[in-house]
């Protein structure tokens, strides 16, 4: 199948992404450990400091983890193109496909996992009063899809990039109404209390203001530079869009440092449940494009935005809902943690397995 040329308000937002992983995103993991064993050892150092930072909130929201967050979200969410939620009907059996994954499969199979990991196989080993919040923390991590890192994944595989723009567009648009609902109602049933003044506060914060901010700056940019002009400000906020998430992870981490040290085989057992995630939905999303005879370019990044989450949006919402000291933010960490490895594997099976998805659908 050929791909349809991108009309030009849509080809700006995907023209950022190479056929190869920028360096710092590439070994993401490693700078990710580093601030595990920075924030740790400051954590156990600087216990009164980190105290100080833990304090400084604002209507249950800490302001540093707030400022830095909004850091995080504005640059990725500055690559959207709304406009392209127009192509939705050009792909819709994939577009279908991926949204049954991120809406009525993910967040409900990570609860189920949560609960099958957390409160049962691992419970002896991990801390009895932190089990609902590790739970919480997955399923917020589950509920949120991936919105940025996505266009990378999907240019490793040669993903059809209309598909990919409209999808992550659409993804989020859904977001803005979906993800208070969807995560009281399965905190709700995780029989774990549901903060809803703080959710909803979260929300605006993170995701409705982000992305009023975002739709606005890039129009104006597009309106006065086009789209040379968003690139170069894309190019120039990716690095403080890094380091506010590596600086973010400091200070998590500086906050949990006494938990971690205490039981340091936590990040491994939470890592179980979202590795077991991940690779089922990916593989699910990819059978059922294969089932409705999809073309691979379009089934490949299905599979992808499937699987990968907005692990910023989670991280934000843990802090929020449950503090900087809770299990739920370690949890969502986590999923930073994993996050490149996991998604490159998921790209390489995707690629790899070509011929044979391609053997029925042709």
């Amino acid at each position: 199948m050929s791909a349809t040329p991108l009309p030009a308000g849509e080809a700006s937002a995907v023209a950022h992404a190479k056929n190869s992983i920028g360096f710092f995103e590439r070994y993401l993991t490693v700078w990710v450990l580093l601030c595990i064993v920075a924030g740790t050892l400051l954590g156990h150092r600087l216990p009164d400091t980190f105290a100080r930072l833990g304090d400084m909130q604002l209507a249950q929201v800490n302001l540093p983890v707030a400022v830095l967050i909004w850091l995080m979200i504005i640059p990725m969410l500055l690559k959207i193109d709304f406009g392209a939620l127009g192509g939705v009907r050009r792909q819709w059996k994939g577009i279908g496909v991926t949204l049954f994954i991120n809406w009525a499969v993910k967040p409900f199979s990570m609860a189920l996992l949560g609960w099958i990991f957390i409160r049962h196989v691992f419970a002896p080993w991990l801390p009895a009063d932190q089990l609902d919040s590790y739970v919480a923390g997955l399923i917020l991590l589950a509920a949120a899809p991936c919105t940025a890192m996505v266009f990378v994944w999907s240019n490793l595989c040669n993903g059809e990039p209309n598909f990919t723009l409209s999808q992550v567009a659409l993804n989020d648009a859904i977001m803005v109404v979906a993800f208070a609902p969807i995560v009281g109602l399965l905190l709700g049933i995780s029989a774990i209390t549901v903060p809803w003044n703080t959710l909803i506060l979260s929300v605006v914060l993170y995701i409705v203001v982000p992305v009023l901010i975002s739709v606005v700056l890039r129009r104006v940019v597009l309106a006065h530079g086009g789209p040379n002009a968003l690139q170069r400000l894309l190019a120039r906020l990716g690095p403080i869009s890094l380091g506010a998430l590596l600086l973010t992870l400091v200070l998590l981490f500086g906050f949990q440092g006494q938990q971690i040290l205490a039981q340091p085989l936590v990040i491994a057992m939470l890592a179980v449940p979202i590795l077991i995630q991940v690779y089922g939905n990916s593989a699910l999303a990819y059978v059922l494009n294969r089932a409705f005879r999809v073309p691979h370019c379009v089934a490949a990044p299905s599979a992808l935005i499937g699987a990968s989450n907005f692990f910023e949006l989670a991280v934000a919402t843990a802090v929020g809902l449950f503090g900087v000291h809770s299990g739920a933010a370690l949890a969502t960490v986590v999923g930073v943690l994993i996050e490149v490895p996991v998604m490159l594997s998921v790209v390489r099976l995707v690629t790899t397995s070509r011929r044979w998805y391609e053997a029925q659908t042709v």
